[in-house]
């Protein structure tokens, strides 16, 4: 039986959170690598009408997977903190029960495929398809268990690394097959992909689960418990995808392919904060348990800071040449630029509600559930809103799929004051990720990026090769210089061994 790990003492836990953002920032530059030539294939190869199908369907399929883990993504650090039972036992109750739920969701995609092609025929093992929510929901437990471990490493490797990489050279063999269907294929060999990568390293780290018995009673306690944080997932996850699912509903498939375009790049950033929160969630449980609300005030802010600062260098470097960006996937995604300049600023927006989230939901579940559905209301009333305004005002496609865009920046940034608002109202203790010198930067960043944006347009590629890094080079200047303590440097200091 796999020994129970010790875990850091209080004292490293932003030694912890620095090392895990340090992963994180490696890992965002390697996905970023791997996932821009999917989309050049994509869009070059494939067209807007192939890449909306695809868009579409993987849309279901990973909603479905979000519901199947039951919460588990986040609610498995809680359980190995809170329990006596050997680790390896808990997860693989976890595990169990993410198969279970995968299942059911699966054959429910397999007897109505029509969820995940709406617009267009069933054919040949398009319903098939499905089952790889088991592969995808499998995937981000047994690496949340990893995470427990503090082993971000296999994060990395299966998201940033082979997942990525895989659907883009399946999509550059697939195009020989189907330029229908190869998309897909491309998708279903990149999760399996992912999942094998994601269980072994679970495998070394919990080992086998001798005396492991299965107990329906254990099990169903353990997913009612996590029923409040699956919905809370579910409604964040839902939130970056109710864009792309209303939108479906006034426009075409070859605009929803540029749209999901703008979402893939917007998106990028994303994987920055979500990842912090399997390494959030063991500090935070500890810190519960000993009573030290302060720290968890400092940790969110700290995380809070360090991610807002990266995801607006990240934001600008990719919003201010968003055109030559979206045109590297083909001149006619050019006119999704105003969807991606929203998109990028509501994963900014959003970051100080992730980390207080990461909070909240082991400290206040059910509020932090009911806020999440009422900012997934104000995002859905305010999309059809500014959509039917749009249209009404005669307005172009692509101008109209800027309105959820703004629906989602606005909903998430309402969000995001709430529940700031209310974490540190439960702690007793200010919770605030903002720094102001994040304006000088950002200001800084605009100035060198107009100057390489007013190049003549046959000189888009020094956009791209030369802006880019000196946006990101200006920008990281100013912050690190004036906005960035001691405790920030840390996630740039590599820690010393123990003797």
């Amino acid at each position: 039986m796999a020994a129970q790990a010790s875990l850091p003492g209080p004292e490293d836990d932003i030694a912890a959170l620095a090392k895990g953002g340090r992963t994180n920032i490696f890992g965002f530059l390697l996905r970023l690598a791997a996932r821009l030539p999917f989309l050049f294939i994509a869009g070059r190869i494939y067209g807007a009408d192939a890449l909306g199908r695809f868009a579409y369907a993987v849309l279901v399929v990973e909603f479905a997977a979000q519901l199947a883990t039951l919460g588990l993504k986040r609610g498995l650090a809680g359980a190995l903190a809170q329990t006596k039972r050997p680790h390896p036992h808990v997860v693989t109750d976890a595990m169990l029960l993410t198969f279970g739920a995968s299942a059911l969701a699966a054959g429910a995609l397999v007897a109505f495929p029509q969820a995940m092609f709406p617009n267009s025929g069933i054919n040949g093992l398009d319903r098939l398809l499905a089952l790889i929510v088991i592969a995808v929901a499998g995937s981000d437990v047994a690496l949340a268990a990893c995470a427990y471990r503090f082993d971000i490493g296999a994060t990395v490797r299966a998201r940033s690394i082979i997942e990525p990489w895989a659907i883009s050279i399946g999509a550059f063999v697939f195009a020989y097959y189907s330029t229908r269907d190869g998309l897909i294929l491309s998708y279903v060999v990149s999760m399996v992909a992912a999942f094998a990568a994601s269980i072994i390293p679970m495998t070394r780290h919990y080992g086998i689960p001798y005396g492991w018995r299965p107990d329906p009673g254990r099990l169903w306690r353990m997913a009612r418990r996590n029923l409040p944080l699956a919905a809370a997932d579910g409604v964040e996850w839902g939130s970056r995808r109710l864009d792309m699912a209303i939108l479906g509903l006034f426009v075409s498939p070859a605009v929803i392919g540029i749209y999901y375009v703008a979402q893939q790049v917007a998106s990028l950033p994303q994987k920055l904060k979500t990842s912090f929160d399997p390494i959030l969630g063991p500090v935070i449980t500890r810190n519960l348990s000993e009573g030290n609300l302060a720290a968890i005030a400092r940790q969110v802010s700290q995380v809070g800071f360090w991610i807002i600062a990266a995801q607006a260098g990240i934001a600008l470097a990719l919003g201010i040449p968003g055109e030559a960006v979206m045109g590297l996937v083909g001149p006619h995604f050019v006119s999704g630029t105003g969807a991606l300049a929203f998109l990028l600023l509501a994963e900014v927006v959003a970051a100080t509600a992730v980390v207080s989230e990461s909070a909240l939901v082991y400290i206040a579940r059910h509020r932090n559930l009911v806020i999440s559905l009422l900012m997934i209301a104000l995002q859905a009333s305010l999309s059809f809103a500014l959509i039917v305004a749009a249209r009404r005002l005669g307005l172009r496609d692509m101008v109209v799929a800027a309105a959820p865009a703004l629906a989602l920046c606005i909903a998430l940034g309402a969000g995001a004051l709430v529940k700031a608002r209310l974490l540190a109202r439960l702690l007793d203790a200010r919770v605030n990720a903002w720094r102001w010198p994040l304006l000088s930067a950002a200001g800084a960043a605009c100035i060198v990026g107009a100057a390489f944006v007013a190049l003549p347009p046959h000189m888009e590629w020094a956009e791209l090769l030369f802006g880019v890094p000196a946006i990101l080079a200006a920008y990281g200047f100013v912050i690190w210089r004036w906005g960035f303590g001691s405790d920030d440097r840390a996630l740039f200091r590599k820690q010393k061994r123990a003797a």
